[in-house]
């Protein structure tokens, strides 16, 4: 990946409105990346997600990069599944998770030992994630000003084409976590709601 395209000025945007401005946890950073970036990012998305698809290997109640698999559906395979128990006669409770800056969190070492050993990604195209995820630099861009360029180490860059996929091909060992302990879970990118 061209060092020029791992380049991105940070946009903070208030994430709702009403919030204390002037309190920065309230701000989420938007990337804004290259639309060169942009489109190569896209081409590697379209791949990556055959490749996924083909072999099976998104997670099965993970609903983002899959065709009829929504926010609405979430609710209603949760929703449905909660009502069929309480039908039963048992009792259910639901966790909403909801990590804070969680694209922020994924390690870049972690990330490509899991395209290795779970995702069977290698050679040039793991050549090419590694280098997609190295060495990439930002800058915040706030009210005229701008800051100087930082490396970031950790994370994939919200606002970009790849980011989300990555993320939750990052946490994806989650869903068999749940399971080991007879709950059940479903996820829509970085929200993921636990029941049993």
């Amino acid at each position: 990946m061209p060092q020029s395209f791992k380049s991105a000025y940070i946009t903070p945007l208030l994430k709702k409105v009403g919030l204390d401005n002037t309190d920065t946890k309230n701000y989420q950073p938007i990337s804004n990346l290259s639309v060169i970036s942009k489109l190569l990012e896209r081409v590697i998305l379209r791949r990556l997600l055959d490749h996924l698809k083909v072999n099976g290997l998104l997670p099965s109640v993970q609903s983002v990069y899959r065709k009829c698999h929504s926010t609405e559906t979430v609710m209603a395979r949760v929703l449905s599944d909660i009502l069929m128990a309480l039908d039963r006669g048992d009792v259910a409770a639901l966790a909403l998770l909801d990590l804070t800056a969680a694209s922020d969190t994924v390690d870049h070492h972690i990330l490509l030992r899991r395209f290795r050993e779970s995702y069977s990604i290698s050679s040039v195209a793991l050549t090419w994630i590694s280098s997609y995820l190295a060495d990439r630099q930002q800058s915040v861009c706030h009210t005229g000003t701008q800051s100087a360029q930082e490396c970031i180490k950790f994370g994939v860059p919200q606002g970009s084409v790849l980011g989300p996929l990555l993320f939750v091909l990052y946490t994806a060992d989650l869903v068999p976590l749940i399971a080991d302990h007879s709950l059940h879970s479903h996820l829509y990118a970085d929200d993921t709601q636990v029941y049993g």
